[in-house]
């Protein structure tokens, strides 16, 4: 699994830039955005969004003679990898979700118990295709049976 680390102060100052954008940007727009509120060189943005590029967190492509840059991942893709990070990173995952959940708004339960219920009906939906494409399994005495898979196990 790959390890997701957080971003730096200015990494995600220019993250947050190329969010809210929602189109390309050069760095010299980006450098407008932030020198709203800092003051900041272009070498430094240049090399803060050369690095995410390099991060493969922002693609980037050649128009004219500059580089425009767009993020590789929505923010909330973003959010999801630092959530899976901090998630396997638990030597008790089931008792980091306890906590994570105890600690969420009830609007965010609610989002939960969805995006759940949406997920369990799409892995019902691939079973039921896989069984059908694999015929019937039979368990020990014969009997139709599922084989059970585990997150981890990819078989």
């Amino acid at each position: 699994m790959l390890r997701v680390r957080g971003l730096g102060e200015l990494e995600a100052e220019v993250m947050d830039q190329m969010w809210s954008a929602a189109r390309p940007m050069t760095v010299r727009e980006v450098l407008t955005e932030v020198n709203a509120t800092k003051d900041l060189a272009y070498t430094t943005v240049m090399t803060v969004m050369n690095n995410l590029h390099k991060k493969e967190w922002l693609r980037r492509e050649m128009v004219a003679r500059a580089w425009v840059y767009s993020p590789v991942a929505t923010l909330e893709q973003y959010s999801a990898r630092l959530m899976e990070s901090a998630l396997s990173a638990s030597s008790d995952s089931g008792a980091t979700l306890v906590h994570f959940v105890q600690a969420m708004h009830p609007d965010e339960i609610e989002a939960l118990q969805a995006a759940l219920r949406q997920a369990k009906a799409k892995q019902s939906r691939a079973g039921e295709a896989d069984g059908a494409r694999r015929g019937a399994e039979t368990t020990a005495d014969g009997a139709p049976g599922l084989r059970s898979r585990s997150r981890k196990d990819p078989s």
